[in-house]
């Protein structure tokens, strides 16, 4: 079937799956298995030598992970996908397929802790260089250029400060360079933007977040051409071993079946709790990119199609113990770490998703003490701003006398 010409919800309910030709079963079954059996010899040579005709062994690739990875293709209009075992490995996985020792690295100074720690502390040991800068402001990006710069590596919207990045103008300096475009697209999802239609080569996400959308999964994919997708499986999925169990891949198809619906919520929910927080009086700062007021607010705009998100992170007045006290005294939001639930999240981003920075470092990118981030779910939007509503008069109260 074409999905090309097809909506959104259609897509991401049909696309990929096959019912079973041995049962008949609606709901693809788990292929729970290690490994496959041969019909003879030469079947098993000729497998084994091209991994994606069929399938050996579950580290290479299974049935489950294979469909998962047709719908992650048609969701993001890419040749082929790679379905792993984390975000983390998605990240780790598309940035060694590119980027080799002696290679020079653009990345964005506002990134996912994790992420930062290892273009920080493990690829400089591989003798890749790093440059990290604003990667909003473009001419930054072309200013950091090498000769050796082989890789721009974007968040977009970026983590935890909901900066947005232009993807195509970014593809466009990649490009005339020789060098590849990744783009981490977990906060907007594929509802919300599709950067390989912007000129990215590798699109990542942490499926783990609002592809899951439940909470009940740890994983990660990545999009793009077959060629790049063929390194990332051979031999970096091949030697590193970051493979996606079958019961993964399947409980992502299955959360994945609501995630229009899901993202249109957290969207809208989102407009409404950013426009109640940027009044509060115990506020000082909302992140968040469907708002004039964000820095980024333009370029969202354009590049982001169906709103802004389900993310965004606010500057509480009284720093560090303000937050605490917050995020300790809310009743339908739960402090956790992690995003995209259906249920609404908050943490606290310098302690919790980026403490791998030194304060210098966040300071810098405006990740300040008294911020917190908030993943907006689907619960009902008035029960929601009743909560914050509440646990910010708390604060004020505990702070002021």
């Amino acid at each position: 079937m074409d999905y090309k010409d097809m909506q959104f919800n259609t897509k991401v309910i049909h696309a990929g799956q096959v019912h079973d030709p041995v049962t008949g079963a609606h709901v693809s079954p788990i292929y729970q298995t290690s490994t496959f059996v041969m019909p003879s010899t030469e079947e098993a040579i000729r497998l084994n030598q091209n991994q994606d005709q069929g399938f050996t062994y579950t580290r290479f690739g299974s049935p489950s992970a294979a469909e998962l990875e047709r719908k992650i293709a048609i969701l993001e209009h890419a040749e082929a996908a790679l379905a792993v075992g984390s975000g983390m490995a998605a990240i780790s996985t598309s940035l060694l397929t590119v980027l080799k020792s002696g290679d020079h690295l653009i990345a964005g100074d506002v990134i996912y802790g994790c992420t930062f720690a290892l273009i920080t502390k493990v690829l400089t040991d591989l003798g890749i260089e790093i440059t990290l800068v604003d990667t909003s402001d473009l001419s930054q990006v072309e200013a950091a250029i090498k000769p050796n710069t082989k890789c721009i590596y974007i968040e977009t919207p970026a983590n935890p400060t909901l900066r947005v990045s232009d993807i195509a103008g970014a593809a466009e300096i990649a490009h005339n360079i020789g060098a590849k475009l990744i783009i981490d697209s977990t906060f907007a999802s594929p509802y919300l933007q599709n950067p390989l239609d912007l000129g990215a080569d590798i699109v990542v996400h942490s499926a783990t977040k609002y592809l899951c959308g439940h909470g009940t999964v740890v994983a990660g994919v990545l999009a793009g051409s077959k060629e790049l997708i063929d390194r990332a499986r051979f031999p970096i999925l091949q030697v590193f071993g970051a493979v996606i169990s079958p019961f993964d891949a399947w409980l992502l198809m299955q959360g994945m079946k609501t995630l229009g619906m899901r993202m249109e919520r957290h969207c809208s929910n989102a407009m409404k709790i950013a426009q109640f927080l940027e009044k509060h009086p115990q506020v000082e700062k909302v992140y968040y990119p469907g708002l004039p007021t964000h820095p980024t607010h333009e370029v969202a705009k354009k590049q982001m199609k169906n709103g802004f998100g389900g993310m965004m992170s606010v500057d509480v007045k009284g720093g560090i113990e303000a937050g605490k006290i917050l995020m300790d005294n809310l009743e339908v939001v739960t402090l956790a770490t992690s995003l995209g639930n259906i249920d609404s999240l908050i943490q606290h981003s310098p302690t919790m998703s980026h403490f791998d920075m030194t304060k210098e470092e966040r300071e810098k990118v405006s990740i300040n003490d008294g911020q917190v981030r908030l993943s907006i779910g689907a619960e009902d939007v008035d029960d929601l701003i009743a909560d914050l509503d509440r646990g910010l008069k708390i604060v004020a109260n505990k702070l002021n006398g």
